[in-house]
């Protein structure tokens, strides 16, 4: 619950046959985007098999969260409005019972994925430090959810372990939990105060930073001229009220936004000459379902290759503690 109501479930109650029906339908546009990747781009044959199987182990970590009751944030609308109106993620700092049973055996299986699929020995000894005991699932889990890069990095260092793959690891396992989350919460339409609601709140909402999690954005999707960017960690969808850079705030002279690839005119790079950060850009008819975003990404590999080239880059996780202490400049108007 969050308030006195009930949170909106991210499918109907009597949702059994159809999200059977729409995982099979996302599947069916993957095999067939996967399949013109391949054909376009034959080295990408291993990125694009590993991503098979991540998306379906992926699916099968829904369907089993779905029957996961009670993964609700415990502040009511009011809190969660007053934090983002002072700048900070509504699921930062909530101390959301994570359900560790549902999430294990897909944190398992995406060590064992990884590690055929190119970590190797990287991987292979993140798994046998959590079947050790040596470092908890559960505390892993609950860092990678909070976003808490430093603790995760902290940690895998001690045990001398690459940070980064740990947190890929722990990232690909609470990314549906995260997902899910902030579906029951912006699904909400409680009361805040008098005519305020915490849709309002998310409305206003005016940073590059995700307002359900935190992290940055994947890409920015562009739906009938509207720019709006989509996290990379749990799907959120939101608009800022400018087109300015998400990383710095920049809106002037020092960012711009180009088309990058002669072959596919849909493709946008937004690049920032203030902070050196770029993000991806896409138009597309509708919102990316965000068991896809990661193929947008991976369809999308020759923007990344384009921005490298040109010396941009993507910034570090936001920083953010009990309170918000990141507050980008306001933009220069266009």
């Amino acid at each position: 619950m969050i308030g006195s109501r009930p949170l909106a479930a991210p499918f109907e109650a009597n949702h059994t046959g159809r999200v059977a029906r729409c995982y099979s339908e996302i599947l069916t546009q993957a095999e067939r985007r996967w399949t013109a990747l391949g054909v376009a781009h034959p080295t990408m044959a291993p990125a694009i098999a590993l991503q098979r199987l991540l998306v379906s182990e992926l699916i099968a970590l829904l369907e089993r969260l779905e029957d996961t009751p009670a993964m609700t944030p415990p502040s009511n609308p009011a809190t969660m409005a007053a934090k983002l109106r002072r700048g900070l993620p509504a699921l930062r700092g909530e101390p959301i019972a994570v359900p560790v049973p549902a999430l294990a055996p897909s944190l398992d299986r995406f060590c064992h994925y990884l590690a055929d699929s190119g970590a190797g020995d990287v991987a292979r000894h993140v798994i046998e430090i959590l079947e050790s005991g040596r470092m908890s699932r559960a505390s892993l889990l609950s860092a990678s959810l909070a976003r808490d890069q430093r603790a995760i990095r902290m940690g895998a260092t001690q045990m001398g372990l690459s940070p980064d793959v740990v947190w890929l690891i722990a990232e690909l396992a609470t990314a549906p939990l995260a997902h899910i989350l902030q579906e029951r919460l912006f699904g909400q339409e409680a009361e805040v105060s008098g005519s305020e609601t915490l849709q309002s709140a998310r409305a206003e909402w005016d940073r590059g930073y995700c307002p359900a999690c935190g992290s940055w954005p994947v890409l920015a999707e562009y739906v009938n001229e509207v720019r709006r960017l989509r996290c990379s960690f749990c799907g959120t969808s939101w608009e800022m009220q400018s087109r300015r850079c998400a990383y710095c705030g920049e809106g002037g002279a020092a960012f711009s936004i180009c088309a990058a690839d002669e072959k596919h005119p849909e493709w946008l790079v937004e690049l920032c000459a203030q902070c050196g950060g770029y993000t991806k850009g896409v138009k597309v008819a509708a919102s990316t379902p965000f068991l896809l975003l990661a193929l947008q990404d991976l369809e999308t590999f020759a923007l990344d290759r384009i921005a490298a080239d040109r010396g941009y880059g993507r910034p570090p996780l936001v920083e953010l503690g009990a309170e918000a202490t990141y507050e980008p400049p306001r933009p220069c108007e266009q």
